[in-house]
């Protein structure tokens, strides 16, 4: 799956965060929801224009962004 087939951004929507193609919704959004424990299930019915594929988009969104970004971690 490609995530760049759900997910835009664009700077007249949501300050240019990234959004799934659509819709309001910020990927940071869902990433929150997931990290809060969240079930995917729910997330859905919380917001009826995402879909499963979705989701998994903005999970591997966040897999790239990790990958290219690094943290500085305190010792």
């Amino acid at each position: 799956m490609a995530w760049r087939d759900f997910i835009t951004v664009d700077p007249n929507i949501c300050h240019g965060k990234a959004c799934i193609k659509g819709t309001r919704i910020m990927v940071s959004v869902i990433l929150d929801n997931l990290a809060a424990g969240v079930p995917v299930d729910e997330i859905l019915q919380s917001y009826p224009s995402l879909t499963t594929e979705s989701v998994q988009a903005a999970i591997a969104y966040a897999a790239e962004l990790a990958r290219e970004r690094v943290v500085a971690m305190p010792v």
